[in-house]
C-alpha cells in the first residue's frame, strides 16, 4: 500500500508568516482580528477598539452585520469552531465606537499608515452615493486634504445599510452615528440629490469637481420571468426591504413565499414574519423616530398576528449548499419560517389577477461537475405552496440610466467597466467600486475596494503612484494562554427569545456580557505567535514529536516527500545527486540519506510544549507582527491615467 506523501512549504521571510495569521489575511481590509480578540481576552478594551477601527471606517456596523470572512478562515475552526470574532468586535465598539455619541476615539483610531503620506490643501471631489463605498472614499480623501462633497439620492445616507439591512439587525441610530463620525472629519453631504435626475456627470465637471466617484450600488432587485410573474402580490427582495425599512410596508398577504437561499432571502423572510405592516404606517413612523432602535411592544395582538403568518423560503440548494449563514437559517426556523430545499419556482398560480400559490419543481442538482451554476430539474415532480405574496430574493441589478455618451464611462454586463487594479473607469476622472463595479459582495469587500479607489483618485490628481508595503518584525513571544483555552467551546452572542423576536422590531442579537466576551476571546489560538525552528541546532531527538498534544510535529524520512521536493532540499544542502538518480532509489535508501522535520500548522494551539522540551533550543516561540503601509512614489504610474497638467 502506498504511504501518504507530505506537501512541504518552507517559510519565507514575509508571505508565509503573513498568511499564518489567517483571520487578518482573509479580511479584505486586513483588520488585525487576532490583535483585538486577544486584547479583549486580557481586558484591554480601548486598545481593542483602536485595533478594530484602524483600517475600517465602519467597524461598528461590521460588528453587527459583517459576513466575517475572518471567522470563516479562523484557525480555531480546524480544531473545533471559529472564534466569535464579529460579535467580539461589537463588544468593544459598543463601548468606544461613535454609537456612544463621542467621535474622538473614531477619529483618533484611523491607521494613518494606510493613507498616502503626501497631504495638502487639495481639489474638490464629488462622491455619488452615501453607501459604504462612497463614504469610505470620502473618509480617506478628506483626511488627505481634499474637499469632498457626497451626493445621496435618498433622504438619508447609508445606502444598503439603511435600505437593505432590516431594522432588527442593524440599529439605525448606530448607522447615523458612524456616518456622522465620517462627516465630522469635514465631508459635505447633500441628500435628495439623484444623479441623472437632479444633476449629471457633466454638471459635476462644470462645477469644478476634479474627480468623481460613483458608488451607486445595485439598487434594483431581480425577478424570474415566470408565468404569473406580473400578478398582484409579486415583488422583488430589494423592493420589499426598502419599503419595510422605510416604514411603508407593501400590501402583503398572510401566506408569503420567498424565493432564494442567501442571506437576503432570510432578511426578507424574517422581516415578512414580523407584524410590522399590521401596526400601520403612521404608528410605525412615529415609533421609528430617531431613537436608539425601532421597537414595538410584544402585545397579544402582535403575537396573534405573527402566529397567524405563514412564511416559506424556497431554494434550489440543499441545506449544506445554501449560501445563507447557518445562524440565519437556524434563527429563521426558530421564528417559524418553513424551509424548502432542492426545489425551484416553476410558475406563479394566479386567480383573478392575484397570487394564489407558487408552483415548484424538484431540483436534482444545482451545479455541474465543473462547479458552475447549471440546475437540473425533475419536471414531473411538481408541488404547489399556497401563497398570497411571492418575493424574489435572487440577486440585485444596477440602474445606469444616468450615464450619457459624453460622460465617457463605459459599461459591461450591467456594471460600470473599471480597471480592476485601480477602479478607474474609461473616463480618466471618474472612478467606481463596490457592487456597481464587481457585483454583489460583502460590505467589507466594498470598503476594501473603496480604499483602493481613494488611493487611485489621489494618484490621478497628484501624478504619483501609491504602493502597499508589508512592514514586519519579530518580537519575543511573551504571552499566556487562559487555563483550558484549548477545551473552551464557542458560544454565540445571546439573542432574544424566538417568540419575542418574531413579534417585535427589537434588535435580534444582544451583546456579550463582559465575562463571556473575555472567555470567548481567550479561545483565540494566537496565530501571530509561531514556533520558529533552527535546524542547525536540531539533534533529531524527537522530544518535540513526543510532547506535542495535537500530534502536529513529525520527523520523517525523505521518502515521505514528493521526489522533486526532497531532491530540491538535498540540492540546497549541497548534495551532488541528479534528480533521476534520486528517483531510482528505494524508500529505505532515500530515508537513509536524510529526513525532514514537519509541522502541520492547521491546529497548533500555541502551548509551547515543543519549545520547552527541546534540549538544544532549536525551537523558539516568537511573535510576528505586520501591518500594511502606503508608500507614495513620485514617478509615472502606468496603471493610472493622470489628470491633465
Amino acid at each position: 500500500m502506498d504511504r501518504p506523501s507530505w506537501q512541504l512549504r518552507v517559510p519565507d521571510e514575509a508571505q508565509y508568516w503573513v498568511e499564518m495569521v489567517k483571520c487578518q489575511h482573509a479580511c479584505p481590509v486586513h483588520t488585525d482580528a487576532c490583535g483585538y480578540v486577544t486584547a479583549i481576552a486580557e481586558g484591554r478594551y480601548e486598545e481593542a477598539y483602536r485595533i478594530a477601527r484602524a483600517t475600517n471606517p465602519f467597524a461598528s456596523i461590521c460588528g453587527r452585520v459583517c459576513g466575517a470572512p475572518c471567522e470563516a478562515n479562523c484557525r480555531r475552526g480546524s480544531l473545533d469552531e471559529p472564534v466569535a470574532i464579529r460579535a467580539l468586535k461589537r463588544f468593544v465598539t459598543d463601548q468606544y465606537g461613535p454609537e456612544t455619541g463621542d467621535y474622538a476615539s473614531y477619529a483618533a483610531g484611523c491607521d494613518q499608515r494606510m493613507l498616502p503620506q503626501n497631504r495638502g490643501d487639495f481639489e474638490r471631489i464629488a462622491v455619488v452615493g452615501a453607501g459604504v463605498s462612497g463614504l469610505t472614499v470620502a473618509h480617506d480623501l478628506v483626511q488627505l486634504g481634499y474637499k469632498v462633497t457626497v451626493f445621496e439620492a435618498n433622504s438619508e445616507p447609508g445606502g444598503m445599510l439603511t435600505v437593505g439591512v432590516p431594522v432588527f439587525r442593524l440599529p439605525r441610530d448606530l448607522v447615523r452615528h458612524e456616518i456622522q463620525a465620517i462627516l465630522a472629519l469635514g465631508v459635505e453631504l447633500k441628500c435628495g440629490m439623484k444623479l441623472g435626475r437632479d444633476f449629471t456627470i457633466a454638471d459635476l465637471r462644470a462645477q469644478g469637481f476634479k474627480a468623481i466617484f460613483l458608488g451607486v450600488g445595485l439598487p434594483n432587485g431581480r425577478k424570474l420571468s415566470l408565468p404569473g410573474g406580473d400578478a398582484e402580490g409579486v415583488f422583488d427582495g430589494m423592493e420589499f426591504l426598502k419599503a419595510f425599512n422605510e416604514g411603508v410596508p407593501l400590501p402583503m398577504g398572510r401566506r408569503v413565499v420567498v424565493v432564494g437561499g442567501g442571506n437576503v432571502a432570510y432578511d426578507v423572510a424574517r422581516s415578512a414574519i414580523r407584524p410590522f405592516e399590521a401596526m400601520g404606517r403612521d404608528a410605525a413612523l412615529e415609533e421609528m423616530g430617531h431613537g436608539e432602535k425601532v421597537a414595538y411592544d410584544v402585545a397579544r395582538s402582535a403575537l396573534r398576528l405573527s402566529a397567524d403568518k405563514e412564511v416559506h423560503v424556497v431554494c434550489l440548494e440543499s441545506l449544506e449548499e445554501m449560501p445563507a449563514d447557518k445562524v440565519e437559517i437556524h434563527e429563521g426556523e426558530e421564528e417559524g419560517i418553513h424551509l424548502h430545499n432542492r426545489v425551484g419556482p416553476k410558475e406563479i398560480v394566479v386567480e383573478g389577477g392575484k397570487v394564489r400559490a407558487l408552483r415548484t419543481v424538484k431540483c436534482l442538482s444545482v451545479f455541474n461537475p465543473e462547479g458552475r451554476f447549471e440546475p437540473k430539474f425533475d419536471e414531473a415532480a411538481l408541488e404547489d405552496i399556497q401563497a398570497d405574496t411571492v418575493v424574489f430574493a435572487i440577486g440585485q441589478a444596477s440602474d445606469l440610466s444616468f450615464l450619457k455618451p459624453g460622460d465617457g464611462v463605459e459599461t459591461e454586463r450591467g456594471l460600470i467597466k473599471v480597471d480592476r487594479e485601480t477602479y478607474q473607469t474609461t473616463a480618466a476622472d471618474v472612478f467606481a467600486c463596490g457592487d456597481i463595479a464587481h457585483g454583489p459582495r460583502l460590505f467589507i469587500d466594498a470598503i476594501a475596494s473603496a480604499h483602493v479607489a481613494a488611493r487611485s483618485m489621489h494618484d490621478f490628481l497628484r501624478g504619483t503612484r501609491t504602493d502597499i508595503a508589508v512592514r514586519k518584525r519579530w518580537l519575543p513571544a511573551e504571552y499566556a494562554m487562559a487555563e483550558g483555552w484549548h477545551r473552551m467551546e464557542r458560544v454565540n452572542a445571546p439573542v432574544l427569545e424566538s417568540q419575542q423576536r418574531a413579534a417585535t422590531m427589537e434588535i435580534v442579537e444582544l451583546p456579550f456580557p463582559e465575562a463571556d466576551a473575555r472567555r470567548q476571546g481567550s479561545r483565540c489560538l494566537r496565530c501571530n505567535v509561531n514556533t520558529v525552528f533552527d535546524t542547525s541546532n536540531c539533534i533529531a531527538c524527537n522530544g518535540c514529536v513526543d510532547v506535542c498534544p495535537e500530534n502536529l510535529i513529525k520527523l520523517v524520512g525523505l521518502s515521505r516527500l514528493p521526489d522533486e521536493e526532497a531532491w530540491q532540499r538535498l540540492q540546497q544542502a549541497g548534495a551532488d545527486l541528479p534528480l533521476e538518480a534520486y528517483r531510482r532509489l528505494s524508500e529505505a535508501e532515500k530515508d537513509e540519506i536524510g529526513g525532514v522535520m514537519l509541522k502541520d500548522e492547521s491546529t497548533c494551539i500555541r502551548c509551547a510544549m515543543c519549545a520547552t522540551r527541546c534540549p538544544t533550543h532549536a525551537i523558539l516561540m516568537k511573535r510576528f507582527e505586520h501591518h500594511l503601509e502606503c508608500v507614495t512614489v513620485p514617478s509615472p504610474n502606468p496603471r493610472i491615467q493622470y489628470a491633465p497638467g
